[in-house]
């Protein structure tokens, strides 16, 4: 039998190995030197944060106290940014469906296939929503429309390759079970796979729309409809004190739906 060590003595066992210490401290050796390289070769130091301190001192200042009797005009324009959410969210998880089945090799063990629709999803997942309401916005003209159809494209892009990712972790054993007893592909899916990611699956949805509500505040800056027309045309303005109850209005709009959508999510998970 073993004799322990005594107390207050480190065994060999219990040294810290050299080797990865020293690996440890290379890779943060290596993370510090690529963001200073980073902030050398983009031009970004810490000393213009320090030299516009007082620039940001001064806005802040302008911002308080808010105006508060703009909040009667910007109440509806709110009201149409959650909803340019709720539309652009909920169509983005229905185009998301099919094509995070397709995308998974264990749904489609064709790489081929999965390949082309994981190709698109990487595709759409580059362009930032900003981006898309932009080209909506040259496209179909301003208003909310643009911004739909931005959401869209965004919510789609990430709920599949979320949904792709987890179906590909479900169990197998439910679906070897139902192939084994002669089981049809669309059989397979429905009580195989659906009951399985079904939670994860709102859960993402749900995310999705928190993240989209933040993103609708600010497509109206690029003309794609909801409050970010008003936050553009205050700060245009040099109207501080607006955009000041534009943003708490945000904020608070915001807490609310997230908290709504983290309860939600925590009964489902």
């Amino acid at each position: 039998m073993r004799a322990e060590a005594p107390l207050g003595k480190r065994t060999p066992s219990s040294i810290p190995d050299a080797p990865n210490r020293y690996k440890r401290y290379s890779i943060w050796l290596f993370g510090i030197i690529v963001v200073l390289l980073c902030s050398w070769r983009s031009g970004v130091t810490p000393y213009q944060l320090v030299v516009g301190l007082p620039q940001m001192g001064d806005l802040l200042a302008q911002m308080f106290p808010p105006d508060w009797k703009y909040l009667d005009k910007i109440w509806k324009p709110m009201m149409e940014t959650v909803q340019i959410a709720i539309i652009g969210t909920t169509f983005g998880a229905i185009l998301a469906v099919p094509v995070s089945l397709l995308s998974a090799y264990n749904v489609i063990p064709n790489r081929w296939v999965a390949g082309i629709f994981r190709f698109i999803l990487n595709l759409v997942r580059t362009i930032p929503d900003l981006l898309f309401a932009s080209i909506f916005v040259a496209v179909l003209g301003i208003g909310p429309f643009a911004g739909v159809l931005a959401l869209i494209f965004f919510s789609f892009g990430m709920i599949a390759k979320l949904t792709y990712e987890a179906v590909e972790a479900i169990d197998p054993g439910p679906l070897e079970a139902m192939t084994a007893v002669g089981a049809n592909k669309l059989q397979w899916i429905r009580y195989g796979v659906v009951p399985q990611v079904m939670g994860q699956f709102i859960s993402f949805v749900l995310y999705t729309f928190e993240v989209n509500v933040r993103a609708a505040s600010v497509l109206g800056l690029v003309g794609a409809g909801g409050i970010g027309l008003l936050l553009n045309r205050s700060l245009g303005q040099l109207r501080y004190d607006r955009s000041a109850i534009i943003i708490l209005l945000t904020l608070a709009i915001v807490l609310l739906i997230d908290y709504g959508s983290s309860r939600i999510r925590r009964k489902l998970l």
